[in-house]
């Protein structure tokens, strides 16, 4: 699939991401600009500029990052990776824009899994309370290794063919809850389908709703203890999804105007897979996540520069009750908002979402 043409970034240019600077102070912009910028956020090209290289004048985002942190020592940050209850979140999607805003984030995306059930809830919320919002969908594909999360980026809110897609993942997603129940039953742990349909409580099923249903019946003591002796990958009610493939979910969002970003990809992020990936449509790499330590972020950082790929990042929040070393807090990893800008550059142009 050949690279396409990119677009000037809109949404959060001039009216929300404040003004625009004049040509003649460039040179002293750039100046102020690496004063400002802490040598930790100077991760990935396409998102903040490395330290000591001439930025592109095509990639040039806006500069109120910057003007933002030299008026209050706070560098604006946003979230790109966040749950509600339309999937496995334990918060409905207006609660979520709601925290927020009282955080003072600049704008999140709410990426549940394979469903965009609480995107116009959220963007409601977020007209009204002044935070962005980016409708987003997390898809699970096919990997060498089994199975990746792939994160759409600004899908349409209401799409037939969206919604069939969807409604086809989803309905894996159920067949694989009623096989994970029937190995529990042979486990000899005699869970209620009924328990993990309230579990779901009408979201996108998944494993989360299985580990909940079963703390909640007495079967386990954290949902953590429930993965690790009966859902996680190898245990005895593990079942496998059903998979499309990564070029299969890219050339559906790219015709719809998205762009997807590879997440949490840890040590499977080499060379030549990303360059496989990025072959297939892939457009970004998830830098910063909860599960990728200082060492991660920095290969991956490289590696987005060195493949072409834009960074994204987030805290893969699912509620403040369901943190640890997998789901952060909201608004924790520190993405700036600038990612954003440079991530919306990369929408195809001329797709239709029709």
């Amino acid at each position: 699939m050949g690279r396409r043409a990119q677009r000037p970034p809109h949404s959060l240019r001039e009216g929300r991401g404040g003004p625009r600077l004049h040509a003649p102070r460039r040179h002293h912009r750039r100046a102020t600009r690496r004063a400002l910028l802490a040598p930790a956020l100077e991760e990935p090209r396409g998102g903040l500029r490395r330290a000591g290289r001439r930025r592109p004048r095509a990639a040039l985002p806006h500069l109120a990052a910057g003007l933002d942190r030299a008026r209050t020592g706070v560098l604006p940050l946003i979230d790109l990776h966040v749950h509600s209850t339309a999937s496995d979140g334990t918060l409905p999607a207006a609660e979520v824009v709601a925290r927020a805003a009282r955080l003072g984030l600049r704008a999140i995306a709410l990426t549940d899994h394979d469903t965009v059930a609480g995107v116009a809830e959220a963007l409601a919320a977020g007209e009204r309370l002044g935070v962005p919002v980016v409708a987003g969908c997390e898809f699970s594909v096919a990997a060498p290794w089994g199975e990746m999360h792939l994160l759409a980026y600004f899908l349409p809110v209401a799409n037939p063919r969206l919604e069939a897609f969807l409604e086809g993942c989803r309905g894996g997603r159920a067949r694989r809850a009623d096989a994970i129940v029937a190995k529990l039953h042979a486990a000899g742990v005699p869970l209620d389908a009924a328990a993990v349909a309230r579990a779901a409580a009408g979201g996108a099923i998944g494993r989360p709703h299985v580990a909940r249903a079963l703390v909640r019946e007495g079967y386990a003591a954290s949902v953590n203890e429930a993965f690790d002796r009966w859902l996680g990958v190898g245990r005895a009610a593990y079942v496998p999804k059903e998979l499309p493939t990564l070029a299969t979910v890219a050339a559906l969002v790219h015709e719809l105007g998205g762009i997807v970003s590879a997440a949490h990809l840890r040590d499977r992020a080499t060379r030549p897979v990303l360059e496989t990936f990025r072959d297939d449509g892939l457009d970004a790499l998830e830098v910063r996540h909860p599960l990728h330590d200082p060492a991660t972020r920095s290969r991956l950082a490289k590696l987005a520069r060195q493949l072409g790929l834009a960074a994204s990042g987030g805290s893969d929040w699912h509620g403040d009750g369901d943190t640890g070393h997998a789901h952060g807090a909201l608004g924790s990893e520190a993405v700036p908002d600038e990612w954003l800008v440079a991530l919306e550059a990369r929408r195809p142009a001329g797709a239709g979402v029709s």
